[in-house]
């Protein structure tokens, strides 16, 4: 019993070892998510380092190539890392995945970083926007089924697309009004007949 005591002991002082661990590798993610949107006012992302990315955050190579696999991949944690902390700011329910009850908090949430947005746009890196906002309003759990990924794609373009012609527009009109333009065209008699769709053979 000593022994299997002793493991246990040994198992807990190791899990208490590894959230401290984790929150400094999450920290260091954080530091290291901050400097592209810095850099690419001065120079195009594909001209930017390692060594700038790292100098800039305050943190080794290393760093850089355990947390993320491309530059780009850094600008999708950040955006990712700012829908996190608006949520939790904002106590709102649902935040992993789109639902239309959140459609205006994420039309405000986007006007809240337009200026990163507005970074962005001037430095080519709309891709970067899609990812994040696919990883965030539409989870992280693909669907298996072939018509609900064909659809899932489809919204999310869809929803993109809304959201890209919004930022050209100068985030006009607000959040509420385009909520609401949201929820008519979702509810649109057009939509509703592809909702009813259940094969792709009656395509």
């Amino acid at each position: 019993m000593e022994r299997q005591n002793g493991k246990q002991s040994e198992s807990t002082d190791l899990k208490t070892k590894s959230s401290p661990r984790k929150a400094a590798s999450k920290d260091l993610k954080d530091c290291l998510a901050d400097a592209p949107l810095q850099l690419v006012v001065i120079k195009p992302i594909e001209k930017i380092t390692v060594d700038e990315l790292a100098a800039k955050a305050g943190v080794g190579r290393a760093t850089y190539f355990r947390a993320f696999h491309s530059k780009q991949e850094v600008v999708t944690y950040k955006i990712v890392r700012l829908w996190d902390e608006y949520a939790s700011r904002h106590n709102l329910k649902i935040h992993d995945r789109f639902d239309l009850d959140n459609a205006r908090a994420f039309f405000a949430f986007n006007l809240e970083i337009r200026n990163v947005l507005q970074v962005l746009y001037q430095a080519d890196l709309q891709q970067t926007l899609y990812d994040a906002f696919c990883q965030v309003l539409l989870g992280f759990e693909q669907e298996t089924e072939l018509l609900h990924r064909f659809r899932e794609k489809y919204y999310a373009y869809g929803l993109y697309g809304l959201l890209d012609e919004w930022i050209r527009n100068d985030f006009q009109p607000g959040p509420e009004q385009m909520a609401q333009m949201l929820r008519q065209i979702v509810r649109s008699p057009y939509v509703d007949q592809m909702e009813k769709v259940d094969t792709l053979s009656e395509w």
